[in-house]
């Protein structure tokens, strides 16, 4: 028994080989499972935060919570099985709170509505990318300004790490500070921060997910884990699933032209979150050829556009790809498989979607912190010495962490880079479609400052 045992594993170990191309990629069945649950752990914080986040707008959290679990699930799981990279996917952050903040309170639209235009989003998200429009896109960038977004989005989860660990602080006077290192969320961060950098020198393989889950155990056993469930069951999601006014979203509900201006925000602001995100985290697994081509990025585009519109049609606002994956890379990851195992977690998730509490930001923040660091890698590409490729570089390494938005960083590099392809009288036909882009930056600057 236990020899047909061994053998159905074998076969099934090698099933999955051939289908992810585990080997080829230079991983193992085991290392991407290892992966995928340390993605997991990395980014499940969303599964409270969103809920908290939308419930403003008026979403009951318990629905939300459900919505979350279902919506990340399905579009990771989708990313692993259609697109094979190792690419988590979730409600994002910063898009949930201009849905909740700016769409719903402030423009008082109702939440329905706002999810009609998160649908409407996905589907032209999904129009572009079959018509090549998003791929034009990312071949329009240069190669060194996607080097320093994988730069920059490092310093932005090592910054969110450190946040959340209570190491950095807000301060009035000077904007950040150092926080009180003798409280316990900051000390049980900094023991985190030791024990994953001591895994990762001696080149241990899980070394974050090992480090995640000592440092919470720790933390319970010190009584650092506030544990404060919200009762909640599987049927809570009729109260936001299919919900949606799409007809609303059109303008039929006497929103006016307001609406399309908040679709243009949630596609504008996506498309560029998500090729931040994708490049950083395909380039640090490896999986970016020598022109700087990411293969199968159909597939990725695709299925990210119709994560969003799945997110609005269960009830919640627009799925995009999660820096957070890159735990998981740094972790191991190569393969789909990461992803799958992530998108199951998910999944899974939804029974004990409360529970999440349990894994306390002191836990997960000095993973982010390490991730953070090691994807400094890529800046080496960039020629510092030479300010026609530094400056835009060091903008959009700067920006993002420093206005929390990846699209800001780059709307920075690629506007300055097409400035200073002019000033410099080098810039060709073939260049037209970075100055439209450079030019829908500035107009999107001018709007965001406008009133």
């Amino acid at each position: 028994m236990s020899g047909k045992a061994s053998q159905g594993a074998t076969g099934t170990t090698a099933a999955l080989d051939r289908h992810f191309g585990i080997s080829a990629r230079g991983s193992s069945v085991r290392t991407e499972i290892l992966a995928g649950a340390t993605t997991f752990v990395a980014m499940a914080y969303i599964i409270m935060v969103n809920p908290a986040i939308l419930s403003d707008a008026g979403l009951p959290v318990a629905a939300v919570a459900v919505a979350t679990c279902i919506a990340a699930g399905f579009a990771t799981l989708a990313m692993g099985l259609v697109a094979n990279v190792p690419l988590a996917l979730a409600p994002g952050m910063g898009l949930n709170a201009y849905f909740t903040y700016t769409v719903v309170l402030q423009m008082g639209v109702p939440w329905q509505v706002g999810l009609g235009c998160v649908f409407l989003s996905g589907a032209i998200f999904l129009l572009l990318t079959a018509a090549g429009v998003r791929q034009m896109i990312i071949a329009a960038i240069p190669v060194h300004l996607f080097a320093s977004v994988a730069g920059g989005i490092g310093l932005f989860i090592a910054f969110i790490g450190l946040k959340n660990a209570g190491i950095v602080v807000s301060n009035p006077a000077t904007f950040v500070a150092l926080g009180d290192l003798r409280q316990p969320g900051p000390a049980l961060a900094l023991l985190g921060l030791l024990l994953i950098a001591g895994l990762s020198a001696w080149r241990v393989k899980g070394a974050l997910l090992i480090g995640i889950v000592v440092t919470s155990i720790i933390a319970w056993l010190c009584g650092q884990v506030v544990f404060t469930p919200q009762p909640y069951s599987l049927t809570a999601m009729t109260q936001t699933a299919f919900k949606l006014d799409i007809a609303g979203a059109l303008g039929f509900g006497g929103h006016g032209l307001g609406l399309f201006e908040i679709i243009f925000v949630f596609l504008f602001v996506d498309i560029f979150d998500n090729i931040g995100t994708l490049v950083a985290v395909t380039k640090r697994a490896g999986l970016v050829d020598a022109v700087g081509k990411i293969p199968g990025l159909n597939r990725i585009l695709t299925t990210d556009s119709v994560a969003t519109m799945v997110g609005a049609v269960v009830g919640t606002s627009t799925v995009t790809s999660y820096v957070e994956s890159a735990a998981g890379v740094q972790a191991g990851g190569r393969t789909g498989l990461a992803s799958v195992v992530t998108g199951i977690l998910f999944l899974l998730a939804v029974f004990v979607a409360p529970y999440a509490q349990l894994v306390p930001a002191a836990a997960t923040a000095p993973a982010l912190i390490i991730v953070g660091g090691l994807m400094m890698a890529p800046l080496a590409e960039v020629d510092w010495d030479d300010a026609y490729t530094a400056v835009p570089a060091f903008l959009t390494l700067i920006i993002i962490p420093l206005t929390f938005s990846i699209a800001n960083g780059l709307a920075f590099g690629v506007t300055v880079f097409a400035a200073l392809k002019i000033v410099r009288g080098q810039a060709r036909r073939g260049d037209w479609l970075l100055f439209v882009l450079a030019g829908l930056f500035v107009a999107r600057f001018v709007w965001m400052t406008a009133g």
